[in-house]
């Protein structure tokens, strides 16, 4: 399958909130923390969706970087059951990466359940490791968040190899 990425912007907003509620039901941002981060220079927020259908958002991402700033933060990442399996939370994760470095961030960091084997994979062949642990942090689900950092220097080569660099569209093999 293949996807297109483009930057996400306010008229995306009931799409992605659409998204954000289907799959985080009890912990989902409210449409006007969305919005906020949607109109935020600090913020760059991707979204996917198949090439003959740009209104279908099947994913979405966000990165928070602030100006000077040499830490960035993955804010969410969502990709709709449909569309799960076929390399896209992979690919709008290696472009929030690549995005990071380019606004000048040496780390990343980001937080994910303890009850998300499936994304804590992702982001561990990404090359994040675990670096704390938030004891209840997502509610009302009483959830631990696993604390995970990426040093950027250490992916360089990850990130500008050809068979890892960040496309403008996943295709599945």
């Amino acid at each position: 399958m293949t996807w297109q990425l483009r930057r996400a912007h306010e008229a995306d907003l009931a799409a992605i909130m659409h998204l954000e509620t289907s799959i985080f039901e009890n912990d989902a941002w409210s449409p006007p923390m969305m919005a906020r981060d949607l109109g935020d220079p600090a913020c760059y927020y991707l979204v996917a969706f198949p090439p003959d259908d740009p209104d279908n958002i099947a994913a979405y991402a966000g990165l928070l970087t602030p100006q000077g700033a040499t830490e960035g933060d993955i804010q969410t990442i969502a990709v709709a059951d449909s569309a799960r399996g076929h390399g896209l939370g992979r690919t709008l994760m290696q472009a929030l990466i690549s995005e990071a470095r380019k606004r000048g961030a040496r780390l990343v960091f980001l937080e994910v359940r303890a009850d998300n084997p499936s994304a804590q994979r992702l982001y561990d062949r990404l090359g994040f490791v675990e670096v704390g642990v938030r004891r209840g942090y997502y509610q009302p689900d009483n959830v631990d968040a696993i604390v995970m950092r990426l040093n950027i220097p250490e992916l360089e080569s990850m990130l500008t190899a050809p068979e890892s660099a960040v496309p403008t569209s996943a295709e599945n093999p």
